[in-house]
């Protein structure tokens, strides 16, 4: 007797785990600030963010892993500074055909 079991598409799966981890980065205030802040100035290091965000240093890290972890943020080392900037392809992939299309029936639009 075999046993019918669902097809796996491991492709797919991984396109929804890739989604979840970036919304997930997006649900908090404190990451949708950072993200606003470095839209606004391009890039900034970890001492600017601190101060604008009034967050402590280990909080803000916390903070920029799981952006980072979500590629919706890069990272430049110089020196001793980290500078932050957004990952803006990432981000408007986000907001995409590609994304849009997944959850849309042929019968609409």
């Amino acid at each position: 007797m075999a046993l019918d079991l669902p097809l796996f598409d491991q492709q797919l799966e991984q396109t929804f785990k890739a989604y979840e981890k970036k919304f997930k980065a997006l649900s908090d205030h404190k990451r949708l600030h950072i993200m606003y802040e470095l839209t606004q100035a391009g890039e900034l290091c970890v001492c600017d963010l601190t101060d604008k965000l009034t967050l402590s240093q280990s909080k803000l890290s916390y903070h920029l892993k799981i952006l980072m972890d979500a590629n919706l943020i890069t990272k430049e080392t110089r020196g001793t500074w980290s500078y932050y900037k957004l990952n803006q392809k990432e981000v408007n992939h986000l907001l995409s055909e590609e994304l849009c299309c997944m959850f849309r029936t042929n019968d609409c639009c």
